[in-house]
């Protein structure tokens, strides 16, 4: 009997778990939904929503597949696993219960308070509520982080040091004129400063296991100036980073959460995705997100050197027993972007040349993020996040230089993307 995967996504995140689990000696065959043109270089793809569950789940069973694999965190908040594990799928990935983690950050923020978790201080506020907001933005020490409660696609954090600037992101959420009713509740947090940092775990409702540290870089621009992206680049692992830092959040926010989901009946299974701030005081987490992160995962799959379809499998049956096992290389992922993002760009279509060139480069793996096949098949952009350039190395810097000479080969009018990725690991 052959062992059949689905992956269900289309963006770099889903193409690296692709890619990964396609290198696995257990998996016969790899299908993606809806998949991109660089999954289908390495997997079926077929056209199905990530949002229709009913969909996934039929074709789940047309495949009798044996997992699958959730990327992103629509799915997930919306219930996916939770009707795919009704229809007696395995599947990858926390239920709804547990994907609320990331589906509203006001309840992440009472979970982390309930858990004993070091955070940001902070309030929460509802539309029609501004003065209120108002009220605790004049206590805060300048550092302003306003965040919509729902999901915004990365997007709806705004970080100033401007009251004015804080203000006007706090009407334009609760208004619901910036995200809808994303952001009709909004979370109001004190800046904290330092480096920020991510750990990704994986769990088993009981357990976990810690995968590897990244960081991402958030800004559009060099300096980790202009607005904030879904990400513009990672690497992987942070060299200044030790053991005891890691440690010391396993034990006092990863395991912590993980037993305070429990309690609330909401048994956690997947990727654990910390986001932390190593601050003066101690390392604090801003965020947890449900799923692998995007560019993270392109930059944390490569350096895998266990079976990640024997990870992910017994992560979703609740029984986590395989050790898990990273190479002391480092990757580094450079975002080549569309001209415009962000926001996301108007203008797709453009066919974009160099890609099988970069890919000839030692060590180098291009993951699709934003791309689609046009009219002559060829290779086009169609989205802000283009294409995820990687490269593993004996360190950051050898990563850094082959994923940048890789990226010089891919072309198409209007590219961008940042000079400094992994600058911080250098320095």
């Amino acid at each position: 009997m052959s062992t059949r995967v689905l992956v269900v996504g289309a963006g770099g995140r889903e193409h690296a778990l692709a890619w990964g689990l396609a290198r696995s000696s257990l998996v016969d065959e790899v299908v993606c939904a809806p998949g991109n043109p660089g999954m289908a270089s390495i997997a079926e793809c077929t056209p199905v929503s990530v949002t229709d569950a009913a969909a996934v789940v039929d074709l789940a069973a047309k495949l009798d597949t044996d997992l699958v694999v959730v990327g992103p965190e629509d799915p997930l908040v919306a219930g996916i696993v939770d009707a795919l594990e009704g229809a007696g799928r395995l599947a990858f990935g926390p239920t709804a219960a547990a994907a609320r983690l990331e589906g509203s950050k006001a309840w992440m923020k009472e979970v982390l308070v309930a858990a004993g978790v070091p955070t940001a201080r902070f309030a929460t506020f509802h539309a029609g509520r501004e003065t209120e907001a108002f009220a605790f933005l004049d206590t805060l020490p300048g550092l302003y982080v306003v965040k919509t409660d729902g999901l915004a696609a990365g997007k709806g954090v705004v970080v100033t040091e401007s009251i004015t600037d804080a203000r006007d992101a706090v009407r334009a959420y609760l208004s619901g004129a910036a995200f809808g009713d994303a952001g009709r509740t909004c979370v109001i947090e004190e800046g904290l400063t330092g480096p920020e940092i991510s750990v990704f775990a994986l769990c088993d409702g009981r357990r976990a296991q810690v995968l590897a540290t990244a960081q991402d870089h958030k800004r559009a621009f060099d300096g980790d100036t202009g607005p904030n992206t879904g990400g513009i680049g990672a690497y992987s692992p942070v060299p200044f980073v030790g053991t005891d830092v890691v440690d010391e959040m396993m034990e006092r926010a990863i395991r912590p959460t993980l037993a305070e989901l429990d309690r609330r009946g909401a048994n956690y299974r997947g990727v654990l995705y910390c986001g932390l701030m190593l601050t003066p005081e101690g390392p604090k987490v801003l965020e947890y997100n449900v799923r692998f992160g995007d560019p993270e995962c392109q930059v944390l799959v490569p350096r895998l050197t266990s079976d990640l379809f024997v990870h992910l499998s017994e992560s979703a049956s609740g029984d986590l027993e395989t050790p898990i096992e990273f190479s002391a290389t480092s990757c580094v992922g450079v975002v080549l972007a569309a001209e415009g993002y962000p926001p996301a760009p108007d203008r797709k279509g453009d066919v974009i040349t160099g890609i099988d060139r970069a890919g000839q480069y030692e060590g180098v793996v291009v993951f699709h993020s934003g791309t689609a096949h046009d009219d002559q098949g060829r290779v086009v952009t169609n989205g802000g996040r283009v294409l995820t350039v990687t490269a593993v190395g004996a360190d950051v810097a050898r990563a850094r230089d082959r994923a940048y000479a890789a990226a010089t080969e891919i072309s198409w009018p209007g590219v961008h993307y940042r000079r400094d990725i992994g600058a911080q690991a250098l320095s």
